[in-house]
């Protein structure tokens, strides 16, 4: 094993905290970890890593190591794919948002792995907060804006939000006019953020500027497709991406609500770490994506 292998071995083993499971990433023996370990600890004569029976961590002159390795690294793999005009490949760990996945992507990827025979996908699906490093993934897409500031977000695709709600709620509640009239006798289903636990407000574009409205509500829940369904059942006004909801629409299940003041679009981003530089595998997925969407959704 040469140097840039130990250091992708150790990069691994601070990531994920386990020398096990950087072994089950990199597909080599755990022992052919321990070993690259203790020859790079004893070339450089310092200890890179602390042991515990719960988890590995690194000391203050491993982290500084990490820190250098990640660069080298990165400046490496670049540097050879300009070079060696060959697609990327390997494996490419990704974390997709429940909906975009089914909608979106997975239809698509046969596409994908047509053009791009040599990449490897390992697909997660959910809409929680992920520890990229922590959890061994290289990229994530994600609605909504970006507030994890160790990530970097690269846009693919802008979606059309609207507030709609069942023809049994508007029956019994009314079909509201203005914003005004939604404070007093309309209710909302709360969706709950993953991110903070708390409620989020529904949101309106008037006249260039968003407002924010908190409405009453008996039912909350935190995953898109139990909102969608809340909606369904007359539950209360919800905002989703109108593609979530397009076939409800054409079918009279869900009406539009204040089309005049319509929430404000939602960016949909491909998350990943600060510290770490764009991978030829990540960039080249982004660029995918970006794609997609653009056919997907025309302008």
């Amino acid at each position: 094993m040469d140097r840039f292998d130990e250091m992708r071995v150790f990069v691994r083993i601070v990531e994920r905290r386990s020398f096990t499971q950087a072994a089950d990433d990199l597909q080599i023996p755990r022992a052919t970890v321990s070993n690259a370990i203790q020859s790079l600890e004893a070339r450089l004569g310092v200890r890179l890593l602390e042991r515990t029976t719960r988890q590995v961590s690194p000391t203050l002159d491993g982290e500084a190591y990490y820190q250098r390795c990640l660069r080298l690294l990165a400046d490496m793999e670049e540097a050879e794919d300009s070079f060696r005009n060959k697609a990327p490949k390997g494996l490419l760990r990704v974390n997709l948002q429940g909906t975009l996945a089914r909608s979106f992507v997975i239809p698509a990827l046969p596409a994908f792995l047509a053009l791009y025979p040599d990449i490897e996908l390992h697909i997660g699906e959910g809409d929680r907060l992920v520890d990229l490093l922590r959890e061994g993934v290289d990229c994530v897409l994600r609605a909504g804006l970006l507030q994890d500031s160790s990530m970097v977000g690269r846009r693919v695709a802008t979606l059309e939000q609207i507030t709609c709600a069942s023809p049994a709620y508007l029956a019994e509640f009314g079909m509201p006019t203005k914003l005004d009239g939604l404070t007093t006798g309309h209710r909302a289903v709360n969706f709950v953020s993953s991110a903070t636990g708390r409620a989020l407000p529904l949101e309106f574009m008037l006249d260039g500027e968003m407002r924010t409205l908190t409405l009453a509500s008996r039912v909350s829940v935190s995953g898109a497709d139990a909102y969608a369904a809340a909606a369904l059942a007359g539950l209360g006004l919800v905002q989703l991406p109108r593609y979530r909801v397009a076939a409800d629409l054409a079918a009279g299940r869900l009406l539009q609500v204040l089309p005049q003041s319509p929430p404000p679009v939602l960016p949909v981003s491909v998350l990943y770490p600060q510290s770490r530089q764009l991978s030829a595998r990540v960039r080249l997925f982004a660029d995918w994506l970006q794609a997609l969407f653009a056919q997907a959704l025309p302008a």
